[in-house]
C-alpha cells in the first residue's frame, strides 16, 4: 500500500512537470542581460587600462636640477633603453636608420626639436653615437631628457 501511494504520487508529480514542459516547448530566445553585463565590465576595464598602455618605451631617466622646458609642439623623441636598442618615438630602429628616418619625418627641416632619452643604465657610448649621428646630419636643436631631482 505504501508502495502504490508512493508510485501514484511520484507519477502524478512527474506528469505535471512533463506536461508543463511539453506545452512550453524549447526556449529559442537569447538572454542578452548577462552579455550586456559582461560587455559593460569589459568596457570599464579597457577605459581604465587604456591610458596606462600609452607609456611608450620604458626608460629610467636620470634626475637633474634643470627646469622643465615649455613646448608648443610635439618634439621628435629618440630613446635608448638599457639593452642599447634605439627607438624613434615608439618604433625600434637600427642606428643606421636614425638620420634617414629623422629627415623623413622632420616637418621644419633641420630646425626640428629632437629629444634624446637615455636610460640611466644605458651605455653612454650608445647615447653619444646617436647624438653624434643626429648632429652630423645637420640637426641643431638636440636636447637630453631628464627627470627633475626631488627637492630635499
Amino acid at each position: 500500500m505504501g508502495m502504490s501511494a508512493g508510485a501514484t504520487g511520484g507519477s502524478a508529480g512527474g506528469r505535471r512537470g512533463r506536461g508543463r514542459r511539453a506545452k512550453r516547448g524549447p526556449v529559442s530566445e537569447i538572454n542578452v542581460t548577462p552579455l550586456v553585463d559582461v560587455m559593460l565590465v569589459l568596457l570599464i576595464i579597457f577605459m581604465v587600462a587604456a591610458p596606462m598602455m600609452t607609456v611608450g618605451v620604458p626608460i629610467d631617466l636620470p634626475e637633474t636640477q634643470a627646469r622643465a622646458m615649455n613646448a608648443d609642439t610635439q618634439p621628435i623623441t629618440i630613446s635608448v633603453n638599457p639593452a642599447g636598442e634605439i627607438y624613434l618615438q615608439e618604433t625600434a630602429i637600427a642606428i643606421d636608420e636614425v638620420v634617414p628616418k629623422l629627415e623623413a619625418i622632420a616637418t621644419t627641416g633641420y630646425n626640428e626639436r629632437i629629444y634624446v632619452r637615455g636610460d640611466t643604465t644605458a651605455a653612454y657610448g650608445t647615447v653619444m653615437k646617436v647624438m653624434a649621428r643626429i648632429s652630423a646630419a645637420g640637426f641643431k636643436n638636440i636636447g637630453l631628457v631628464t627627470l627633475q631631482e626631488p627637492e630635499t
